[in-house]
């Protein structure tokens, strides 16, 4: 029998986001691995998805995949199929890209099963359209020492070409820290300050998303000054730097994100 490794994605909330193609799959295969350290599922139940699954899973740290996947996956494989379990859609993050390569490489026949992602679930979210966005960035967290200012630059260069921002926000779930909207904006001003740019400010629009995928997701829009303060509750964060809306995304952004219509004021194209 050929080896096999499936990467399946899980979703972004639960053990319930798996597609039904992803579970047949995870239920057919020998042996399932899992690792949820390169984002934060707040209600997945692992042993309930080793009940849906039907078997036991084998949850891997980041050091597993990153640096010693060759031992804790490869070898294991053999000639057996595997299901890779992760949370959202599998290929967005490298360390995926990576192991699948290395399972090529190996001669290990590699498949992927899509998953909901943040990207997808934001476009939900807010009514913000797709072809709108121009590069993610990820906001690093707010330590001492000298503050990375490539996020910005990027933001600020997709602002100047109309375009907006997902920014992802800094994530250790091994390390129990996950970055909340108002460390993203606190960030973006700091940079500001430094550099004395004014390219989001505080009467910017910005978008704050908590919990995509969940039943108590929460979306707001409204100045960077206002959202500062607004409570979004337990992680995951995401925020969105709006360029100027179409007056379609105008319109969601007061229906599904409770904007202040004096807040848009500026940013709808004519």
């Amino acid at each position: 029998m050929l080896s096999q490794l499936t990467i399946i994605g899980l979703g972004l909330n639960d053990e319930r986001g798996l597609s039904l193609k992803g579970l047949d799959l995870a239920r057919e295969a020998d042996c399932v691995f899992a690792e949820f350290y390169t984002s934060l599922m707040p209600q997945l139940d692992v042993r309930n998805l080793e009940k849906l699954i039907g078997k036991p899973i084998l949850l891997l740290e980041r050091s597993d995949v990153e640096e010693n996947a060759q031992h804790m996956i490869l070898e294991k494989i053999g000639s057996k199929k595997a299901a890779f379990l992760v949370p959202g859609d599998p290929m967005l993050a490298t360390t995926h890209i990576d192991l699948r390569l290395r399972a090529e490489k190996a001669g290990i026949k590699t498949k992927v099963i899509p998953g909901a992602s943040i990207f997808s679930a934001v476009l939900a979210l807010t009514g913000l359209r797709a072809y709108k966005f121009g590069r993610t960035v990820t906001l690093p967290r707010l330590e001492t020492g000298k503050i990375p200012e490539s996020p910005y630059d990027h933001i600020r260069t997709n602002l100047h070409v109309g375009l907006h921002t997902l920014a992802l926000l800094d994530i250790a779930v091994e390390r129990g820290y996950c970055m909340r909207v108002r460390e993203g904006l606190e960030y973006i001003r700091k940079v500001e300050l430094q550099r004395a740019e004014h390219i989001v400010g505080d009467s910017g629009l910005v978008v704050g998303v908590a919990r995509a995928g969940a039943d108590d997701a929460i979306v707001k829009a409204g100045t960077l000054s206002r959202l500062l303060y607004c409570d979004f509750g337990g992680p995951p964060h995401s925020l969105v730097i709006p360029s100027k809306l179409h007056f379609v995304e105008a319109e969601a952004l007061k229906t599904l994100a409770g904007a202040d219509p004096e807040d848009l004021k500026g940013y709808v194209s004519p």
